[in-house]
Formats: C-alpha cells, sequence, structure tokens
C-alpha cells in the first residue's frame, strides 16, 4: 500500500504522455484536444445552449457554429477607414479598450498547434465544418419558431440560409447565417461552469477512464478555421441579447467584446477570415463551389455563393460621338448648295443618321448569389414518396453516369444504429472495375445529418461489392475529433452487415424476378398445345391483355438480371470465395450455362435441383476454356446417358468459386472431370459389378500399360463414365484439373514450387468394352514387346490427355510417334526417298521469251 507520503501529485501533461506510451499516444492527443475546445466552446459554443449542456455547444451552433447572412451597409460607407474585418479604426478601438481578454492555459497553447499541423489531413475541411455548424444554428432558430414564431424576424432575417462570399483584394472569407446567434451570458456563463474542473484534473481524469466517445462533441470542427486563417472574428447576435464580437489570432488569447457598430446582422452569425498566403486557393469562386456541392451538398439550407460575373453593356461612346459632330461642322461649312436642289427626304434621312446616339459594348462586373446546393436529399423521405424518375436524377447526380441504374433499394436502419440509405446497381460495369478492386473505392459516399464526411473506406463494403453505389446518412455515428476518420469500433461493422444484407436483398429480388419469368415460360411451353377456353368474350380478351402485360414484365425481369450478371458475374464469384457468412445467399445469384441451356442461356442452382433427374444426388459441373469443348468431353458420356444436367464452367473464376462451395441445398457438387466420379443412384451399384469382372479380365493389360506409361499416370481403373470414348484422363479429388493447371501456369507471376505441390499425377479410365481396348489387349498377348504396339498405347494415352485439356510434356516424341503411325497407316516406308522437284526454265530465259511476245503484241 502507497503511504500518504508517498502519494504522487497529479500527472502533468507531459507525464501522461510518458506513462500512456506510443500506443496511447493519439488517444491522449485527442483527450487534450476537449480541453482546447472546452474553453474556445465556453465563448463560442455557449452560443446555443445553457451552462448545464456545454458539451453540446457546437451541435447548437455555439463557437461561431451560427453566420448570419447580412450586408453591412454602414460598414460600405466607411469602407476608406476601415481594416479587413469590417471595423473602422475608432470601432476597433472601442473593441480593444472595452473587450475582455481571455489567456489560454499552457496546455490549451500547446493544443492549438496540434489542431492546426497534426489533427486534420486536409485544409478544405474547415468550410465542411463551418457549414455544418452554421447549419445547426440554424435547425435552432427553426425550431424555436415552431413555439415562438416572431423569433424568425421579419424580411431577410426570417430567411433561414447561408451566404459566402470572398474579398480577394483584402484576403478574406465570410460565412454568414440567419441561425440562432449567441449571447454574451452564454459565453461567460459556459467558460466559468468548464473551468471549474481544471486542465491538468480533467486530463488526468480522461486518461484514466479512456473515455473516448466525448470526442467530437465540443465543437472542435471550428478550430479547423486555423488551417486557413491567421485570424478570425466572429459576430454574432442572438435576440436575447446585444451583438458581440470574438477575435482571435490562433495564439494564446482571445477577446469578447459589445459590437460597437450595433446590430447589423439581426440575427445569426458572421465569420470572417484573414486567409492565410498559403490558403488563397480558397479566395476562388471555382474552388469553393467544388467543395460546398463536394462536403454540404445535401445540407438543409440553401448555401449561396457570391459569384462575379461579367456582361457586355452598350454605352454611349463619348470620342465617337465628339468626332462625329466635328465631321458635321466640317460638312456644313464646306457644302453649300442652292435650297432647291436639296433632296428633302434624304435631308431627313440624313439628320436622323446623324442624330442617333453613337454607343460601344463594354465588360461589366457584377456580382450575383448563386444556389449551390440545389441537389435534394432525397434519403430522407419515405420511399413510397420518391418517383421513379427522381431515383434515376439523384443517381446521374451522385455518379456522373447517362443510364439509369438497374436496381435501387431505399431503406432505414432501425436498432442500435440508426442510418438512412439508398444503394444502387449500375447499368454497366467501369472498364477498371476489376483493376481497383484492391484499392478504395469511391462508390459510397458517407454523411452524418447530410454532412459529407467521406467516400473512401476500406471496410464499408467488401470488395466484391465495390460496384455498389450510394449515399449512407446516419444522424448519430460516432466520429473522431476531426470527423474523417470513423472510429475503429463495432458501429462501423453493424452499418456494414445491414449494407451487404440489403445489397443482397437488391440482387436477390432481381434473381427471383428472372426465375419466376423462366418458369412461367416454362409452363407456357409445356400449356402451348391447350387452348384456354373462356366463358365470355369480354373476359378472354382481359385475359389475353393481362397475359401480353406479364409476358412484358416477364421479358424485362430475364434482360435486366442477364444484364446484371453479364457486368457484376465474376465479383459475385469473388464473394463466394471471400464471404463465407453470405455463401448461400450469393450462390443462388450464381449463372451457368449447362448442357439442357441453349448456347447463351443460363441456369440457377435453384432452377438447376428443381429439374434433377428422379434418383440424382448430386449437382454435376466440368470446367473448360469453352462451351463447344466441354460438349464434346468424353467426361459427359455417361452422364448424357443418365439424362443428368451438367454445368458448363467456362469463366476462369469459375472453377476457384465453386472450389468453396461443398454443396447447394444438400446436395453434393461434383466434378465431372475428377476421379471417384459418383451417380448415387441404383444402376450404380450394378455397374459395379460389372466393373470388377472387366477389370479381372483386363488385368495383365492394365499392368503393361501401367509398366510402360510409368510414373506418367498414377494408376489405371475401368471407367464408371465412358461409353463411346476407349479412354479418359482425370486427377485426384485434391489435385489441380486441366482447366485449372492451365490457368495456373497462364499466371506471370505464379510460384512454379506450388504448382508443382498441387498438380496430382494422372489416373487413366479405360472402357473395357471399346473395339481399340480390346484390340489392343490381345495384341499385347502377342507382341508385349512390339515398339508399334507400345507406340499406339502412346499415342492413345497421349491423344486421351490432349481431349482432357492437359499439355503433353514429351510433344517432340508425340510428333515423331503420330508420324509413323501416319507412314504405316499410307503404307509409306521409312526410308522411302523424296520425290524429285520439277525442272524449271532458268531466269535469262524466262525473261527472253517474255520480250518476244511483247514484240509479237
Amino acid at each position: 500500500a502507497t503511504s500518504p507520503k508517498q502519494e504522487q501529485q497529479p500527472p502533468t501533461f507531459e507525464v501522461c504522455l510518458a506513462r500512456m506510451g506510443d500506443k496511447r499516444l493519439l488517444s491522449l492527443l485527442s483527450v487534450s484536444l476537449i480541453v482546447f475546445v472546452v474553453f474556445q466552446a465556453a465563448f463560442l459554443t455557449g452560443v446555443h445552449c445553457d451552462a448545464s449542456a456545454a458539451a453540446d455547444a457546437t451541435a447548437a451552433g455555439g463557437l461561431g457554429t451560427d453566420k448570419s447572412g447580412g450586408t453591412n451597409a454602414d460598414g460600405a460607407a466607411e469602407a476608406a477607414a476601415m481594416s479587413y474585418d469590417g471595423f473602422s479604426d475608432a470601432e476597433r478601438k472601442v473593441l480593444e479598450d472595452t473587450g475582455t481578454k481571455q489567456e489560454f492555459q499552457a496546455e490549451v497553447g500547446r493544443l492549438m498547434d496540434i489542431i492546426i499541423n497534426s489533427l486534420y489531413s486536409k485544409k478544405e475541411i474547415f468550410l465542411r465544418e463551418l457549414i455544418s455548424n452554421a447549419s445547426d444554428a440554424l435547425d435552432k432558430i427553426r425550431f424555436l419558431s415552431l413555439t415562438d414564431p416572431s423569433s424568425l424576424g421579419e424580411g431577410d432575417t426570417a430567411k433561414l440560409e447561408i451566404r459566402i462570399e470572398t474579398d480577394k483584394k483584402a484576403g478574406t472569407i465570410s460565412i454568414t447565417d440567419t441561425g440562432i446567434g449567441m449571447t454574451k451570458n452564454d459565453l461567460v456563463n459556459n467558460l466559468g461552469t468548464i473551468a471549474k474542473s481544471g486542465t491538468s484534473s480533467f486530463l488526468e481524469k480522461m486518461a484514466k477512464e479512456g473515455d473516448m466517445n466525448l470526442i467530437g462533441q465540443f465543437g472542435v470542427g471550428f478550430y479547423s478555421i486555423y488551417l486557413v486563417a491567421d485570424s478570425v472574428t466572429v459576430t454574432t447576435k442572438n435576440n436575447d441579447d446585444d451583438q458581440m464580437v470574438w477575435i482571435s489570432q490562433a495564439d494564446a488569447s482571445f477577446t469578447v467584446s459589445k459590437d460597437p457598430r450595433g446590430n447589423t446582422l439581426g440575427r445569426g452569425t458572421q465569420i470572417l477570415m484573414k486567409v492565410k498566403e498559403d490558403a488563397t486557393e480558397f479566395l476562388e469562386e471555382d474552388q469553393l463551389r467544388t467543395l460546398i456541392k463536394r462536403y454540404s451538398e445535401f445540407i438543409n439550407f440553401p448555401i449561396y455563393l457570391q459569384v462575379t460575373k461579367e456582361e457586355e453593356i452598350e454605352v454611349p461612346d463619348e470620342e465617337a460621338e465628339k468626332e462625329a459632330a466635328e465631321a458635321a461642322e466640317k460638312k456644313d461649312d464646306d457644302e453649300k448648295k442652292d435650297d432647291e436642289e436639296v433632296d428633302v427626304s434624304d435631308v431627313d434621312e440624313e439628320e436622323d443618321k446623324e442624330d442617333k446616339p453613337k454607343t460601344k459594348k463594354v465588360k461589366k462586373t457584377t456580382k450575383e448569389w448563386e444556389l449551390v446546393n440545389d441537389t435534394k436529399a432525397i434519403w430522407v423521405r419515405s420511399p413510397g414518396d420518391v418517383e421513379d424518375e427522381e431515383y434515376d436524377n439523384f443517381f446521374k447526380s451522385l455518379t456522373k453516369e447517362f443510364d439509369s441504374p438497374l436496381e435501387k433499394i431505399h431503406f432505414t436502419a432501425e436498432g442500435e444504429i440508426q442510418f438512412r440509405s439508398i444503394l444502387f446497381v449500375p447499368k454497366k460495369a467501369p472498364s477498371d472495375l476489376y483493376d481497383k478492386l484492391q484499392t478504395k473505392q469511391n462508390n459510397l459516399r458517407l454523411y452524418v445529418r447530410r454532412v459529407f464526411i467521406s467516400d473512401e473506406f476500406d471496410d464499408l463494403m467488401p470488395r466484391y461489392l465495390s460496384f455498389i453505389r450510394g449515399v449512407v446518412d446516419s444522424e448519430d455515428l460516432p466520429l473522431n475529433v476531426s470527423r474523417e476518420m470513423l472510429q475503429q469500433s463495432r458501429v462501423l461493422k453493424v452499418i456494414k452487415k445491414k449494407l451487404v444484407s440489403k445489397a443482397l436483398d437488391m440482387m436477390k429480388k432481381m434473381s427471383e424476378a428472372e426465375e419466376r419469368a423462366l418458369e412461367a415460360e416454362e409452363e407456357e411451353d409445356k400449356e402451348a398445345e391447350e387452348a384456354a377456353k373462356a366463358e365470355a368474350e369480354g373476359k378472354e380478351k382481359a385475359e389475353e391483355e393481362e397475359e401480353e402485360e406479364e409476358d412484358e414484365d416477364g421479358e424485362a425481369a430475364i434482360k435486366k438480371y442477364k444484364e446484371f450478371f453479364e457486368a457484376f458475374g465474376k465479383t459475385i464469384k469473388l464473394g463466394i470465395i471471400e464471404d463465407t457468412k453470405n455463401r448461400k445467399k450469393l450462390a443462388k445469384l450464381m449463372r451457368f450455362e449447362s448442357s439442357m441451356t441453349k448456347d447463351g442461356e443460363t441456369v440457377s442452382l435453384s432452377r438447376y435441383v428443381k429439374r434433377m433427374k428422379e434418383g440424382q444426388k448430386h449437382i454435376y459441373y466440368i470446367a473448360g476454356e469453352n462451351r463447344k469443348d466441354l460438349e464434346a468431353s468424353p467426361f459427359l458420356e455417361k452422364l448424357k446417358k443418365r439424362g443428368y444436367e451438367v454445368l458448363f464452367m467456362t469463366d476462369p473464376i469459375d472453377e476457384y468459386a465453386v472450389q468453396h462451395m461443398d454443396e447447394f441445398e444438400d446436395h453434393k457438387l461434383m466434378n465431372a472431370s475428377k476421379e471417384d466420379l459418383k451417380f448415387g443412384d441404383k444402376e450404380e451399384k450394378r455397374e459395379k459389378k460389372r466393373r470388377d469382372k472387366a477389370k479381372e479380365n483386363l488385368k495383365d493389360f492394365i499392368e503393361w500399360y501401367k509398366k510402360l506409361l510409368g510414373d506418367k499416370v498414377e494408376k489405371i481403373v475401368i471407367s464408371n463414365r465412358l461409353t463411346t470414348s476407349p479412354m479418359a484422363v482425370v486427377t485426384g479429388q485434391y489435385g489441380y484439373t486441366a482447366n485449372m493447371e492451365r490457368l495456373m501456369k497462364a499466371q506471370a507471376l505464379n510460384d512454379p514450387t506450388r504448382y508443382s505441390f498441387m498438380a496430382s499425377k494422372k489416373t487413366i479410365e479405360i472402357n473395357p468394352y471399346h473395339p481399340i481396348v480390346t484390340k489392343l489387349h490381345e495384341a499385347i498377348k502377342d507382341k508385349a514387346e512390339d515398339d508399334e504396339v507400345k507406340e499406339m498405347a502412346q499415342v492413345l494415352f497421349e491423344s486421351a490427355c490432349i481431349q482432357a485439356g492437359f499439355d503433353i510434356e514429351d510433344q517432340t516424341g508425340f510428333n515423331q510417334r503420330m508420324l509413323r503411325m501416319v507412314r504405316n497407316g499410307l503404307g509409306v516406308d521409312e526410308g522411302a526417298e523424296m520425290a524429285e522437284e520439277p525442272e524449271v526454265e532458268e531466269e535469262e530465259e524466262e525473261e527472253k521469251k517474255d520480250e518476244e511476245k511483247k514484240e509479237e503484241l
């Protein structure tokens, strides 16, 4: 136990850092930020809350959260005598004399450096934070007006809006809102209440409890303004107090004073910042417009940006008129004509022409307010209240694509975490979709209360769903102090789980609609010969019209899912590999061509199971390069004879994916090109007995053949899958198939040692009833050592390898054996001489003959 004398004093800021170690350095720094926020927020965030609600100061529009939208007409008259912040020299002196100057404690001064130099990774964040605070302030006054309509005021003051303007010459940015504003008592009371705890004791308490949930609740976002500003002047007016001014230069002090100009705002807050030399890009209108659209496009209140525009106007041309007058005077002196010779009409025309004023076009610069956030956040509305056209327009605005989405889902998630979302499936996959699977995607935009936070995530959506586009908007998502990264907590996992579930539901809806349409088509084909009899002609006509509508809907559903799977089928298969939890759901989205579908048509695993033959227990598939080769494969002979459907997997990722699916709806998936093929029916037992007898009869042949091929094959067995082919080459259950070997060899950076490990030895399956096998069996009884017999057996094996899709190791030897067999078949002796080459005339003689022909012509 520690004695009272040994009891340690409260740790200093540095001691806390030392104790926490590197792993908790960031946490402690974040905690320290609260202290800074607390002291500054007392003056600025006190704006919309009482002393007992200091932690909500920022959300209430405090600490500069309110920015009113007015223009100082009186200040404009004194512009010549004013500084950049709109105060005249006399007014500034009053501020200095009457202002209350507050000193930050030493720890808070260091925190300011952290905020400015370390906390935010992007300077542009300041605009998002200030607009968010302004929006909060506007929400406050709107809520207050529900019970007290007079609080809104009249005229421009009653308009709830945000206005942003720049002055390049002065180097300033002004953000003004007509929110609730701040009172002096709010600021002073909040500062006094918070200060009682003391900075050091507050740091110690937070370090012990480790409560990081408070971060982000004290208006820290306001201080991001110092990323771009040297000094800040906040002017604020609340209905219950005089207009106040807060001034700070991001140093160790700030001042609070009554505004000597009186009430110039009406109500609200104006933040005027003097921009740093290295942040002058934010004075550009285009830059501000881009940032507003990026971060604050869906704020509830209108955001106006003052823009400069040039237009051509006509103005009197004084020089031209002067020249014209001189020319006219000279003309009058020079021309002396008889009045009788003058045509009156000509004189009138000339006088009219001369009387017409001379003008010229000049460019005039004007300033006007441009509404920037004209797109509405449709996700906050009920899905039933949003039209399809609105969804289409929103999708195009969000993605900058021209096509409408293929499918959408609009939902509200409730429970522990509440959020709204709209997810879209695009009609087309981007050309670089699969190239960017390893990088961060920008397809989901995260908002908090309609304020954009980020669109770069590693784990908000799994990479196989990276093609999903949409928005997620949360009212209570916990953010860290900079609002730039989500806390690594289970909250994000909850959101991800819900988003994945809803995305899969959206695809499931398309899949089921397609299957219903295909089943309806099959039923129609079966009932095509049966004429429907109706009791009345009108009823019959109505039924026909209804059937036509159903046919159109069915065709549309089939077309939609076909477009979806052609565009994103590979990513669904990637999900089969990576997402174990949702593998069953994803399996129902898979589509393959099969031995029972037309070329280009596909079947789902669910429909495959529904039309399985009686007694069939397994789902059969075969993987290869193209459908044509697979249809001719000897591996399918017995399956076709039984009438079993076989799935054709021609996409390179298919075999990878299906290896992660042991079964589907209690039916095992079986590769038709691997050994130990099972049918699971009654006939299989009788066939096994026949194979056992055939094996006994061909025992000597099998031994001879195995000795001939050596270690090229692992074993030779009697086949249960061949009906018309003499032989097939298969692989073991856990080795690479021919298709997989081909894919592995195609990998430029593949590890060859891994390939050699997984490439299993081949197994020969022979058809004991095929005439070639029986004839070869007879030949070895008398000519077991005959070279010609051996070559024929070798070529038979190599041909089976080629048909199975395997590469031949000794291609030169195979070529020579084939040539010898062709020679023998044609009766050409091995030593036969080449035929003589035909004689041709010399080149000179040919030229002579050509010249003679020309002369004759």
